[in-house]
């Protein structure tokens, strides 16, 4: 299984909405924000981080 965790921190209200391209995530106040990703492999073994920062 590989799943992504994706934080968003926003400065303002922690309401979002998503941009006509359904892709693009920005906050519903206009607000700055900050957002990252890791991608994770659990397989048999221990789970493995494929995204290095």
């Amino acid at each position: 299984m590989v799943f992504t965790v994706e934080p968003m921190i926003n400065v303002g209200k922690p309401v979002i909405r998503t941009l006509q391209d359904r892709w693009t995530v920005c906050t519903a106040d206009g607000s700055r924000s900050a957002q990252f990703e890791h991608t994770i492999a659990i397989t048999e073994g221990s789970p493995e981080l494929l995204t290095v920062l």
